[in-house]
């Protein structure tokens, strides 16, 4: 009997073949950026100049309800809302490929759809791994001194996880909209879901009803567990609050059951 080639295309499974085609579509993705050096360096300096400019400007005209350093209140915000504005990005990348003929591209080869999609989030992912190393860095030369430990990889690990699953967000919304100029006034939707939260000012300071949206934002909810987390907890008088940690690994779970589906499905019907 002979022996099986185990290198031939025809012995390995889908899944093998799945993972070989999103770790393709992560190296296009990377190498990509490493071609266009000015791309990365906008996209990684933004959180720069955001945890400059709110630092500064804001630092010493906000109080804390109970007391304490605006800042240490105001960096796990700022680390929050990058990874919440993270899905503009992705949306736009994903537009324009769709609109250089890329997906098209895809679409013609025998790789899984699920893939393409896949591979986007990953190399987004690791993007904002980078982003959100550089904000930390930039807080601390600012004087920001979180608590370490588990808590501070705790509170890292969170934020990734709300950015992933915003990342099906940008997927999906890429796929949909008709070209880059239009995923650019994708800002009109995350100004609001940024603001309208506990990033900059706690609910309790806001009118009822505009607190009870921002308490329900989950943007909130992992600002809150980040802080937490960072050895600066801003109690609350909500369960949500209350129970930040929990609802900061529950949203993404949920936001990632209805868009990872949709944004595949969407994928799909491009080549129908």
């Amino acid at each position: 009997m002979s022996a099986i080639d185990l290198s031939s295309p025809g012995t390995r499974g889908r899944t093998y073949w799945l993972l070989a085609d999103c770790w393709n579509i992560v190296r296009r993705g990377l190498t990509h950026y490493q071609r266009q050096p000015v791309n990365i360096a906008w996209q990684l300096g933004f959180p720069i100049l955001s945890v400059l400019l709110y630092g500064y400007v804001f630092g010493s005209a906000m109080k804390v309800p109970g007391g304490g350093d605006y800042n240490d209140y105001l960096m796990p915000g700022m680390f929050a809302m990058t990874m919440a504005f993270g899905f503009i990005n992705t949306a736009t990348l994903v537009v324009y490929d769709s609109t250089k003929g890329v997906i098209d591209r895809f679409r013609s080869m025998p790789m899984a759809s699920s893939a393409v999609v896949a591979g986007r989030g990953v190399t987004d992912l690791l993007v904002a791994c980078a982003e959100l190393a550089i904000m930390m860095l930039t807080a601390l030369a600012m004087g920001w001194r979180p608590d370490g430990g588990l808590g501070f990889l705790g509170a890292f690990g969170l934020l990734l996880w709300l950015r992933f699953a915003l990342i099906w967000i940008g997927v999906w919304l890429g796929l949909l909209v008709p070209n880059p100029e239009a995923a650019g006034g994708l800002f009109a939707v995350a100004f609001p879901l940024t603001m309208i939260s506990s990033i900059f000012v706690a609910p309790q300071l806001m009118p009822d009803w505009l607190g009870w949206v921002a308490v329900w934002n989950p943007i909130s909810s992992t600002a809150a567990a980040a802080r937490e987390l960072f050895g600066t907890p801003v109690g609350g008088d909500t369960w949500v609050e209350q129970h930040a940690l929990l609802m900061a690994a529950v949203w993404p779970v949920i936001l990632t059951l209805i868009f990872l589906p949709l944004a595949v499905r969407r994928f799909r019907k491009l080549s129908r």
